[in-house]
């Protein structure tokens, strides 16, 4: 029999309890509850490391207790607390005396205390029974939302309630800090159509809900990724070798595919920040189902490589491991794997995988079009609709975000080009964006290092149904970040045949933004080295096929210079792109 799973886990800056089983509705479950006695063990043994006054005045007014002792009686005094002022534990029993006249100190502990809890990355769970289908029921969606509001309002009231009584008054601001959970998910276990090498996956349940708390704050180890995603020739078993108890499946809808993404809860903050970036599989999606893509996460087993995949054709999967390491603690792990899966999933089904983001624009005048601008990390693409973002108000209508990352082209029942989207969020380089936007989307956001270079902002940016539905496309553009703009070298420039645009979108030069570990002038395969490389033959044929295509059905295809990559440039560049976009939209429109 496997040993019972532990009711919380504390890892790597990281606390993740099963509220089931520390169930607390009271002061005192919670002051008696095992997690707060770690907790506050665990701060008592932070301020004796660093030799701060705070353990001094621990020292100083508890003589006889010895170190590992100062967490019980801090705990017992707290419980008091929790029900009596400092006045009333005094006449009740002196004991306390020392300790309570200098309240000042104490009140400064109490504080700190509560930082260090604070500090934490946060994460409850409640796990249903399996076959149940308990999450089915929105019933159970609102107890557990209700959950975690009583759990972060008790640690609030816990905390006030002490903090009051010690000092005799009330304080004249109250901030309603986010004291519970800052992420909580729903789990379940659902059997699914599980091929024998991957019986270990069968045992971790899914996540069926998913609760954020914004804004989210994270600080992952890394802040940019690094090298690339290699094919391995075969999955050995010892590969799969997991403790099922210490992970996750976030099972997500990639475009039409459907990805179980298997985390180890170490990475629990990186995967649960993908509810801002997939839509959260159905149940009719998972139950008696082989997924197109699994990606674990985590593995510690041997890898030749830190981020590698199998193309698992006898079971119809793409298969992504990435090693359990510090080096790969970076949220662009999760979402370019899952992307590189998909991509060699669409060079399968005869689709063009694309690294680019695509528009629907409708201007206020009636006249629209769909744009597909191509390019690798900090080309500017993103940038350039953000830009045109803010012509909103004056000139556009609508927009309607199809992908901002990963896309595709197909072909509709007509045969017209088409594109897909794989993403309902984005995730966008902080510094990149107009500044305060970042600030308009704070209640719906994920920031990850916001104080380092390339601080990331992860938010959703568009319903599902846009990124499967297969919208026609008008325009297809190289965003080129490198080079100026003058009389002679226009912002927006058209090819006039398949083979000359073939050749820029294949050479896909850039200067590298310090977004992955490249530097300088650097080209990528079609700008896309998640899957366009490793199925470089499929993928050379099926791009000269699309691109003859587009060019013999219409559709028009060139270079947008975004000039991000220079310096001084990295707002006014894509915004005077922006401009010049809006202004061969409106063209378009006259030459129909």
């Amino acid at each position: 029999m496997p040993a019972a799973k532990k009711p919380y886990t504390i890892t790597r800056g990281k606390v993740i309890f099963d509220y089931s089983t520390i169930y607390c509705e009271t002061p005192e479950k919670l002051l008696r509850s095992d997690l707060f006695a770690e907790i506050i063990d665990r701060f008592i043994e932070r301020v004796a490391s660093r030799g701060s006054s705070l353990f001094v005045f621990l020292q100083e007014k508890l003589p006889s207790l010895e170190r590992g002792r100062m967490s019980g009686y801090m705990t017992n005094l707290f419980r008091l607390l929790a029900g009596h002022t400092a006045e009333e534990i005094s006449s009740m029993n002196n004991d306390h005396d020392p300790i309570l006249l200098d309240k000042e100190k104490l009140f400064e502990f109490i504080e700190e205390l509560y930082n260090f809890w604070r500090r934490f990355e946060r994460f409850i769970y409640l796990e249903a029974p399996q076959r149940s289908k308990y999450t089915k029921n929105s019933l159970h969606h609102a107890q557990f939302i209700k959950s975690n509001e009583e759990f972060r309002n008790l640690v609030l009231y816990v905390y006030r309630r002490i903090s009051e009584n010690l000092i005799g008054k009330n304080p004249r601001v109250y901030r309603q800090l986010p004291a519970g959970a800052n992420m909580g998910m729903l789990l379940e276990k659902v059997s699914w159509n599980c091929p024998g090498l991957y019986a270990r996956l069968q045992e971790i349940p899914f996540i069926r809900l998913s609760l954020i708390e914004p804004p989210v704050i994270l600080y992952p180890v890394m802040n940019k990724r690094k090298g690339r995603f290699e094919e391995i020739p075969a999955l050995k078993e010892e590969m799969m070798a997991l403790n099922p108890q210490e992970w996750y499946c976030y099972p997500a809808k990639v475009g039409d595919l459907t990805a179980f993404i298997y985390f180890h809860q170490d990475f629990i903050s990186l995967a649960l920040s993908l509810c801002n970036l997939f839509e959260i599989a159905d149940y009719e999606d998972i139950e008696g189902k082989v997924p197109d893509l699994v990606l674990v996460f985590g593995v510690a087993a041997d890898l030749p490589g830190d981020t590698v995949f199998y193309e698992d054709k006898e079971s119809n999967m793409l298969v992504g491991l990435v090693r359990h390491s510090e080096e790969v603690d970076y949220f662009g792990y999760f979402k370019k794997m899952t992307l590189t899966l998909h991509n060699i999933a669409m060079l399968n089904r005869n689709r063009l995988p694309l690294h680019g983001a695509m528009v629907c624009i409708k201007l206020k005048d009636g006249v629209s079009a769909n744009v597909i601008i191509v390019g690798d990390s900090g080309a500017g693409k993103s940038e350039t609709i953000e830009a045109l973002r803010l012509l909103a108000d004056e000139f556009i209508c609508e927009m309607v975000i199809i992908f901002d990352d990963m896309g595709s082209l197909g072909l509709d029942s007509s045969g017209a080009v088409v594109g897909y989207g794989t993403e309902i969020g984005a995730f966008v380089r902080l510094d990149d964006l107009q500044a305060g936007y970042a600030y308009e989307e704070i209640d719906r956001s994920i920031f990850m290092n916001p104080d380092k270079t390339n601080a990331r902002l992860i938010m959703p940016i568009t319903r599902y149904h846009h990124i499967v539905k297969g919208y026609p496309v008008h325009m297809v553009l190289y965003a080129n970040n490198y080079e100026q703009v003058n009389e002679d070298i226009p912002a927006i420039e058209f090819f006039q045949n398949a083979e000359d645009a073939r050749s820029v979108f294949k050479s896909a030069a850039r200067l590298a933004k310090g977004t992955t570990d490249e530097k300088g002038l650097v080209h990528t395969y079609f700008a896309n080295p998640f899957g366009a490389p490793q199925r470089k033959e499929a993928h050379e044929k099926i791009a000269r096929e699309y691109f003859d295509l587009m060019f013999r059905t219409g559709v028009r295809v060139g270079q947008i210079r975004t000039r991000l990559g220079i310096e001084g440039f990295e707002q006014e560049g894509p915004k005077a792109a922006s401009m010049e976009l809006f202004r061969e939209i409106r063209k378009l429109s006259s030459a129909d």
